[in-house]
């Protein structure tokens, strides 16, 4: 009797020290879904650093290789430049203000700072494009010389990042629009803020090192 008493008191126990957090580490059960969510996402974060970083490696070894062709400094127009950086800044700001509304379960601001990022980050894009399709214009393409083959590949890395980002935003409205600001979808807003911040802090590295450095 006693051992059998034993047995069925001992298997809730075995069932439940997965969510019992006195119980070892090693029989706590799987992580609840929010952190596995947001440890995969921060993952994909580092690996996506990492593969700027080697392309910004790339091109400080290439960037004093321009095969009698012209320099940074002949072919970058900084103003220009300037104007890409203040686009993407600002809707970093609108991009931070779109989180707190969305935190606040303001739906309506949520949606104008969200357009608000959209219109800003599509501005640096046609920004961008329209600065690199004037180099291959004036018969300074990425196949001119290594230089600006790095130059091409790390920019134009970039580009893609943020019309990706443009993209997911759109997605994300849609989801506000349908499913409304509930925790699934206003955790999904917060990895695309931090995406998009990491996108606006690789940036400065680009003008940094690419444009302000270039000699």
């Amino acid at each position: 009797m006693n051992a059998t008493t034993d047995a069925t008191t001992a298997l809730p126990a075995s069932r439940s020290s997965a969510g019992d957090r006195s119980a070892p580490r090693s029989q706590r059960g799987p992580a609840p879904t929010r952190i596995v969510v947001a440890y995969g996402f921060w993952l994909f974060l580092l690996s996506d650093i990492i593969l700027f970083a080697a392309f910004f490696a790339a091109y400080a070894v290439l960037s004093k290789h321009t095969a009698g062709g012209p320099s940074g400094p002949q072919i970058f127009d900084r103003d220009h430049v300037l104007i890409e950086t203040a686009c993407l800044l600002a809707s970093s700001f609108t991009c931070g203000m779109l989180g707190l509304a969305c935190e606040r379960r303001n739906a309506i601001v949520t949606y104008l700072f969200g357009a608000a990022t959209f219109a800003l980050g599509a501005a640096f894009v046609l920004l961008e494009v329209s600065e690199l399709s004037h180099l291959i214009a004036i018969g300074t393409g990425p196949q001119r010389s290594a230089f600006l083959s790095a130059f091409f590949a790390l920019v134009g890395l970039h580009g893609i990042h943020v019309t990706i980002g443009l993209a997911w935003l759109l997605a994300m409205m849609a989801q506000v629009a349908t499913l409304g600001l509930s925790p699934m979808v206003t955790g999904r807003l917060r990895c695309f803020a931090l995406f998009w911040h990491a996108l606006d802090i690789v940036w400065i590295g680009v003008f940094t090192i690419v444009y302000l450095g270039a000699r």
